[in-house]
């Protein structure tokens, strides 16, 4: 089926772009809305993702046989990071019951080790804060936390402080962990080892 949607080999950006929206409008009527996240590839033409196996439009839609398996294998390789994620998540939820300062401990370890994980996965190249920003918010939310109010929490943490082509300082990322366990809990993030 995508092999047949392929524009031809002289067609011009818009064509290929449409192309991969259609492809995404397609793949996330087959399978669920977490496969629009198939052609978030690595560097610049790709948004700041983690997908290694699609470029951009320009470099990626080619030859349809050779584009259809591009596109399986960026899918396949966005699922894989999905499920990676929902792993994470799970085991770097507060658990149920945990007091403020037990939560805001919690809060804090995760948002640096998934801002570390996605700098690691990205290369910390064009736009790559982009999809730090919708880990964190999906994390929150994954732990019950409304989106709305999900969004707002890592909006204040990172305000901008994420460039592109800039890995982050570990003393940055440490910061944006606190601040965003400080914001939801009110409480410093400690614990005596």
């Amino acid at each position: 089926m995508i092999a047949l949607m392929v524009p031809p080999d002289d067609a011009g950006w818009e064509e290929k772009h449409r192309f991969t929206t259609e492809v995404t409008a397609l793949l996330a009527a087959r399978y669920g809305r977490w496969a629009c996240g198939w052609h978030w590839a690595v560097g610049e033409g790709g948004g700041g993702g983690v997908v290694t196996h699609w470029c951009c439009d320009s470099h990626s839609v080619g030859r349809p046989a050779a584009t259809a398996a591009k596109v399986v294998a960026s899918l396949l390789e966005w699922r894989d990071w999905l499920e990676e994620l929902a792993a994470r998540f799970v085991q770097l939820a507060p658990p149920a019951g945990a007091n403020a300062e037990d939560r805001s401990w919690h809060l804090e370890r995760a948002a640096t080790r998934l801002v570390t994980v996605v700098v690691d996965r990205t290369g910390a190249e064009c736009g790559w804060y982009g999809l730090c920003h919708t880990v964190l918010k999906w994390f929150l939310s994954s732990t019950g936390m409304g989106v709305e109010d999900a969004k707002n929490a890592v909006d204040t943490a990172i305000g901008g402080q994420f460039k592109s082509w800039t890995v982050p300082s570990r003393t940055l990322i440490d910061t944006v962990g606190e601040d965003l366990a400080v914001e939801l809990t009110g409480v410093q993030p400690y614990r005596e080892r």
